[in-house]
């Protein structure tokens, strides 16, 4: 292991479970992660089928309190024109509890529905178990 590599390591111990799975860093605003990249399939089987009127990543951004905003994920309006927000996330396990209060906020300040939605295992089936907040 290389003199770099170590001192790297001595400032990034050997990491949890829960915190090997978060995202070292963020995309770029606009960019959508592999799991985003996936849910946006599926949003598009939907829209294609006709579940879906129309869809858009981080189209809205939500003031939930002075500086204090939540950017969702997907603005999504289902086939009978209910605005909902969708947020993926890669598993329960990384659904940090600020996220949570940060939905839940939103759910009791705005009039749409708000989603978590969550990628099965191949081992489940495959697909997305999506919870309302």
């Amino acid at each position: 292991m290389s003199a770099e590599m170590g001192s790297l390591h001595a400032l990034h111990p050997a990491r949890s479970g829960q915190s090997r799975m978060r995202a070292l860093g963020r995309l770029k605003t606009g960019a959508m992660n592999k799991t985003e990249q996936a849910y946006a399939q599926h949003l598009e089987l939907l829209r294609n089928a006709g579940t879906v009127l129309w869809y858009r990543f981080e189209g809205l951004k939500l003031r939930l309190a002075d500086n204090t905003f939540l950017t969702v994920d997907f603005a999504v309006m289902v086939a009978d024109g209910q605005l909902e927000m969708h947020d993926c996330k890669g598993s329960k396990a990384i659904y940090q509890d600020d996220a949570k209060v940060k939905m839940k906020v939103a759910a009791e300040q705005y009039p749409f529905v708000f989603r978590v939605a969550f990628p099965k295992s191949k081992r489940e089936g495959g697909g997305w178990l999506i919870e309302e907040v």
